[in-house]
């Protein structure tokens, strides 16, 4: 093992367990975070409104730097009726090579009626050897808004490093007023057949899903965001019965991201009534 590759290694000794629970209503015009109970390493500094009182803007911060082997980390949030709650990080998350030891992560989200929610880190690399079990689960009130997205990169491709060996494992769930509208699973294997295939990620290291659930979308959108076209690698944008997915592979997380960004852009003020502005964060 290179001592690039071995300082890249978290032992099964050496882990983190952390807890972060948030809880934003709304108060008269104004969405306050009200509630930020933590435990561990899994912080928010401090909210921020910068487009004013309607929407709360928080910065979640791991300030490990990474996830290794046999850490186990949990984000509950909790939007309450008629608040707008926007949820970033500082910069991608990395999934440490382990020894063996699965590391976990898990998101549970909650939206009240009337409420949004814009989910959008700032997407995660895997390393070569990671073993990861990822859940997202989303739940909605029948009338709010979700805006969310994921972006994974397998492999330290900047480093020329694939990922070779190890399993990424991630699912994603969206219930609204208690029935699932929509759900996915990933499961790939370092070195796998999917990784090259066509069907699969034919070659791409990096593959995002960006969605958007709300009761005013509708059928003239979608022709809008299919004119908005990646900058690199495929995009493909389905829409779904007060579901819309859009689907993104290519060389480089930065160019999901921009593409992401740009139909953010479109689908933030039809769904919310608000010009897209970008978080200052991703700008530091």
């Amino acid at each position: 093992m290179t001592p690039a590759a071995h300082a890249a290694t978290v032992t099964s000794s050496a882990r983190w367990s952390a807890r972060l629970a948030l809880g934003f209503v709304r108060d008269g015009e104004r969405t306050t975070l009200v509630r930020r109970s933590q435990a561990g390493p899994l912080v928010v500094q401090k909210p921020f409104h910068p487009e004013g009182p309607d929407v709360c803007q928080v910065v979640v911060v791991h300030p490990p730097g990474g996830i290794a082997g046999g850490d186990d980390l949990a984000l509950s949030v909790d939007v309450g009726d008629r608040a707008h709650a926007q949820v970033t990080t500082p910069g991608a998350a990395k999934w440490y090579r382990t020894d063996g030891a699965i590391a976990h992560q898990r998101v549970d989200v909650t939206v009240g009626a009337g409420g949004a929610l814009e989910w959008m880190p700032q997407g995660a690399i895997v390393y070569d050897a990671a073993r990861t079990d990822s859940v997202l689960s989303f739940d909605l009130a029948d009338d709010a808004t979700l805006i969310a997205w994921d972006v994974t990169c397998l492999g330290r491709h900047a480093m020329g490093e694939r990922f070779a060996t190890g399993r990424w494992r991630q699912r994603i769930d969206i219930v609204r007023s208690g029935a699932p509208i929509w759900s996915e699973r990933v499961n790939l294997m370092g070195g796998s057949r999917m990784l090259d295939a066509r069907t699969g990620l034919n070659g791409a290291p990096v593959f995002g899903t960006f969605v958007a659930v709300s009761p005013r979308l509708d059928d003239s959108l979608v022709p809008r965001l299919r004119a908005v076209h990646p900058c690199a690698g495929e995009g493909a944008i389905t829409q779904l019965p007060r579901v819309l997915v859009a689907r993104w592979r290519g060389p480089a997380s930065d160019a999901a991201q921009r593409w992401f960004v740009a139909l953010w852009s479109a689908v933030r003020p039809a769904l919310v009534g608000r010009a897209a502005v970008p978080p200052r964060i991703w700008t530091t």
